[in-house]
């Protein structure tokens, strides 16, 4: 056994010919789109998607509006946790790349898009529900999160990702329908309106774990504000292009996964509460099952309970012990 964890990174390219490969979580929101009949044309039409949101938000140098096209790469992040135990799947993310085809410069984007966890699937998928099965107020189990936490931040350090990536991630979110979030007077270019939590939601106390902060920002032409969690500085760390390629990004998943409130007909007021059941919105032309994405939340959480928290769970007890806590 080796008393740290090493990391391996794996990349694939999210385009219209893109198939789920059999080790990929069925839960991941890319995947989704790319099983069934329609999974050709899904991907073709989110892919267009992010070029035209990406091109309305660039629009400076850009008269056309299509000076800029969004490639995607998904990131999978695996485990060597033991010699025999082999690899084991942990993270996996989208990195966008940008290309201005009028230089024919291509320029790296943020990693974090689509952020999901086998770990995090565990904890709000088994561990959460299990805990407060039969218990009249809602409660989190004792340092819910912890293990995560360092997991993540571990990674984030870790030589690994230093050779892959340039900058440190940004998560982009929904904003949660359980908070209000006021405006702010703070405006900024690209990431448009600040907004503020009435109260940390627990996404954001999750995310507290992993060394991230969080802002919520409505971008311009934006229906409602997402939710940017990072490490350092947002608005001074990544340049315009950067970050929009991740609003491009996440905008179009959100208006395909959370139209009620991404694609809704009236854009956030001064007070805002995000509802999954407003009726006042528009469906885009693609396909998606969210209703079996939460089934599979349930099973994947399953599996990484069988599969890696139970084998492991000594090895882990004693990693996070030791592990760094800041």
């Amino acid at each position: 056994m080796s008393n740290d964890f090493v990391f391996s990174i794996k990349s694939i390219v999210f385009d219209e010919n893109y198939h789920p490969s059999d080790n990929t979580r069925l839960t991941t929101n890319f995947a989704n789109l790319a099983r069934g009949t329609s999974r050709q044309e899904n991907l073709r039409n989110t892919l267009k998607m992010i070029d035209s949101r990406f091109n309305s938000l660039a629009h400076w140098d850009n008269p056309k509006a299509d000076r800029y096209s969004v490639e995607l790469e998904i990131i999978s992040v695996e485990l060597n946790i033991d010699v025999k135990g082999g690899n084991i799947p942990l993270i996996e993310i989208l990195k966008p790349n940008i290309v201005d085809e009028k230089t024919g410069l291509r320029i790296d984007g943020i990693a974090g898009n689509n952020f999901s966890s086998y770990v995090r699937d565990y904890d709000f998928s088994v561990l959460l529900p299990e805990h407060n099965n039969n218990k009249s107020a809602f409660s989190t189990p004792e340092n819910f999160g912890d293990f995560h936490g360092k997991l993540f931040k571990h990674f984030v350090r870790s030589d690994t990702y230093k050779r892959h990536f340039k900058k440190l991630p940004v998560i982009c979110l929904s904003a949660s329908s359980s908070k209000t979030y006021q405006r702010t007077e703070n405006q900024h270019p690209i990431l448009g309106v600040e907004y503020q939590q009435n109260e940390f939601s627990s996404t954001d106390e999750y995310f507290e774990k992993m060394g991230m902060q969080v802002r919520y920002f409505m971008p311009p032409n934006s229906a409602a504000p997402l939710a940017f969690y990072f490490i350092g500085d947002l608005l001074a760390d990544y340049s315009n292009l950067e970050l929009i390629a991740t609003i491009s990004t996440m905008e179009t998943f959100q208006k395909i996964y959370r139209p009620e409130i991404y694609n809704a007909n009236s854009a956030a007021g001064k007070c805002y509460q995000p509802s999954l059941k407003n009726q006042d919105y528009s469906l885009t032309q693609i396909v998606y099952d969210r209703e079996e994405r939460s089934q599979l939340a349930v099973k994947q959480g399953k599996y990484t309970e069988e599969h890696f928290i139970k084998p492991y769970k000594h090895i882990l007890e004693q990693w996070a012990a030791t592990a760094l806590a800041d």
